[in-house]
């Protein structure tokens, strides 16, 4: 077996699809690969250019766990680095653990690197904060419950009853069930933002409600890789609100850092 000063398999989140939203050390972990396992369906070929020529290039869109580790394991035991790429954050809907638990059992080392996940590239496209004063502190990642169940008490219509910011993955598929169980938490003419392939070049901003939301997705032509956000933050950046000011930079509000100053103001 491997002394532990070898190179640990890396998994490294690619992030929503720009390339230049991948972090530097997940750049640097590219340019030394000697495997690439890499999400071919979703990540942007372009960030493979940063690979040595030697490198060798697996697209995992059409292999099962078990191959992927045999790509894996038998490279790591050849001494070569290797680098499983994975679109956006490697920990939200990733499937890495199962990953990590074939590499644990089999004593390979490993790290994760994090990426950006696409409900945060969306929030900067779209100048949103999930996070207002006095209005929402709370923010939900979730999909809804089709072919892969969720969980009962994370059933959508239960999470969207929080009234928090929400952040909805793979359920492009799932309008009906969508609109039902917002429209039940937000209101029917909520707005929501339908964001497709978030940070990539063809990125498009459907803005929608509960009650169109089918027709929305159908009349754009979206069926697959559209994050939906709703809830307080959407609801301000659709009606130009500014919301409730900040306690961090108001001057009456003193911290650690910053005694309170007479009179207020920034």
């Amino acid at each position: 077996m491997k002394e532990k000063e070898e190179y640990p398999v890396l998994f490294v989140g690619a992030g929503p699809g720009d390339p230049e939203l991948v972090t530097v050390a997940g750049k640097k972990a590219l340019e030394m690969a000697d495997l690439v396992i890499y999400a071919g369906s979703l990540v942007s070929l372009e960030m493979l250019k940063w690979c040595q020529p030697k490198v060798r290039l697996v697209d995992s869109s059409g292999l099962v766990l078990e191959e992927v580790m045999e790509y894996m394991t038998t490279a790591w035991a050849k001494g070569e680095r290797v680098v499983r790429l994975h679109t956006g954050d490697p920990s939200l809907y990733g499937a890495i653990r199962e990953q990590i638990g074939r590499l644990m059992e089999e004593e390979i080392p490993w790290k994760v690197i994090p990426g950006v996940t696409a409900a945060f590239s969306a929030a900067a496209g779209l100048g949103l904060e999930y996070t207002l004063p006095e209005a929402c502190q709370t923010l939900i990642f979730t999909r809804a419950s089709g072919r892969i169940p969720v969980p009962e008490a994370e059933d959508l219509a239960a999470l969207a009853d929080h009234g928090a910011s929400l952040a909805i993955y793979l359920s492009a598929s799932l309008t009906e069930k969508v609109s039902v169980d917002l429209a039940g938490a937000y209101g029917k003419d909520a707005p929501l933002a339908l964001v497709y392939r978030s940070s990539w070049p063809d990125q498009k901003v459907v803005w929608s409600t509960p009650g169109t939301l089918k027709r929305d997705m159908a009349g754009h032509g979206l069926k697959r890789q559209v994050l939906i956000l709703a809830g307080p933050g959407v609801e301000a950046v659709a009606k130009g609100l500014s919301g409730e000011r900040s306690k961090l930079y108001d001057g009456a509000f003193a911290h650690g850092f910053r005694p309170a100053k007479t009179g207020g103001g920034s």
